[in-house]
């Protein structure tokens, strides 16, 4: 099983346990939140793999040497993805000509660090492992008398056969799953895309451990990612202290011609096989959905944060009296996936269940945010007798765990209803 797959796995069976808590999710919920994390996956790849035995450990302690820590800031080198989680839009790979192993991954790393630091618990990744081809990787701990960060990188290679809404893999995650998030990205001269982010262990929450990362996505199809987590490794401290590399020493290493063998180990592009098994799935187009929910909205309010994809839409829209996030899923052929989950049976909150005249399922619900903040989440969930769903949620802010921005959701639930009944969203 490659690891792209055992992440799917691991990230289902974490989904399922929360499929009869409010709000409720869709079946395709584990596809459609890989589509939406689609920048972040690799680095959560990467992140398993590093703690698993597919990992070299190389014992790595002592003061670095005084070497030429960044130089060579233009280069172009492969391409590789990044930053955060899993199906993924990211190849599988398959055997290169070329190869690196583990210890030139460590090696490159140390190599484009600051001098007078030390390392510690580094370990690293080759092209090759087990017979397999496999994406390179190293991370390590470089601590020095201001204190201590754990860095790692990631090459690999992006699927071209992804489709339009999960071929921007170095972009900015949405506001609506990431309200914390510095992020920037832009195009450089070539084609490259550039994208920095700080942000943190909890993207949650907007305090505990920083972590910062930059994705460097080259015209060639490869994409390197280097994440910094300060005071150690992930999840290695709480006190919040600032990563000992700043964003520009971050970008440095990323976009170092050092990578280039790296770059040459991995495998060609490999598209048709992805394309295909996309195109065999039914989905809702992003841009029509889109436009049908925005023509639900007040007039004379504002419309930001727009994040589209097929079968899921979000937005936030501000009549005046502050931000409100809505949000839109509309999916084929889920009665089955949905049985037994359109009754109010343990959910919280206010919860009605109905069945219109023509045999719609209707369930409505209020209740409180599940990522634990103090906004309120507001549900209208719809399914059609021939399997066709739609469900629309709003929150009284631009996000769950964003701080509350009005005193309750701006559209009532009727108005939520009326949306979900738009035929629209299936007729285009």
């Amino acid at each position: 099983m490659s690891r792209d797959e055992d992440l799917e796995r691991r990230l289902a069976r974490a989904m399922t346990g929360t499929a009869e808590q409010f709000p409720p999710h869709s079946a395709d919920l584990v596809r459609r939140s890989i589509t939406r994390g689609r920048r972040m996956r690799l680095v959560r790849a990467v992140q398993v793999a590093a703690a698993t035995a597919a990992f070299t450990v190389v014992a790595a302690g002592g003061v670095l040497v005084g070497t030429d820590a960044f130089g060579g800031g233009s280069g172009t080198p492969g391409r590789s993805t990044a930053g955060g989680p899993a199906h993924s839009t990211v190849r599988s790979p398959s055997r290169a000509p070329a190869s690196v192993s583990a210890e030139e991954m460590i090696r490159t790393l140390k190599s484009l660090l600051p001098p007078g630091g030390t390392v510690s618990a580094a370990s690293g990744r080759g092209s090759e492992a087990g017979g397999a081809a496999v994406w390179p990787a190293a991370k390590l701990t470089y601590s020095t008398a201001a204190g201590t960060s754990g860095i790692d990188i990631t090459v690999a290679r992006l699927d071209p056969g992804a489709s339009a809404d999960q071929a921007d893999q170095g972009g900015c995650l949405p506001v609506e799953v990431r309200p914390y998030d510095r992020c920037t990205t832009r195009k450089l001269p070539g084609g490259a895309v550039l994208t920095t982010t700080k942000s943190f262990t909890y993207p949650s929450g907007d305090t505990g451990q920083k972590r910062w990362y930059v994705v460097f996505t080259t015209p060639g199809g490869a994409q390197l990612t280097v994440q910094e987590f300060g005071g150690g490794g992930e999840k290695g401290s709480a006190d919040g202290a600032d990563p000992l590399l700043s964003i520009a020493q971050l970008t440095s290493i990323v976009r170092s011609p050092a990578w280039s063998k790296a770059i040459a180990a991995l495998p060609s592009p490999q598209g048709a096989s992805s394309a295909g098994a996309s195109a065999a799935v039914e989905r809702v187009p992003g841009a029509r959905m889109t436009r049908v929910l925005t023509s639900h909205l007040p007039r004379g309010g504002t419309t930001s944060d727009l994040n589209a994809g097929d079968g899921l839409v979000q937005l936030v829209h501000d009549d005046g009296r502050g931000k409100n996030m809505v949000e839109v899923d509309a999916q084929y052929d889920m009665t089955v996936a949905l049985a037994g989950h359109m009754g109010c049976a343990g959910v919280s909150g206010q919860c009605e269940a109905t069945t219109l005249a023509d045999g719609t399922k209707v369930k409505k619900v209020k209740g409180t945010s599940e990522k634990g903040g103090s906004a309120v989440v507001w549900l209208v969930d719809t399914l059609r007798p021939d399997g066709r769903r739609v469900a629309v949620r709003e929150v009284n802010s631009y996000a769950e765990s964003a701080p509350v921005t009005r005193p309750r959701p701006e559209l009532g639930m009727d108005e939520l209803l009326a949306i979900a009944l738009d035929k629209r969203f299936f007729t285009g």
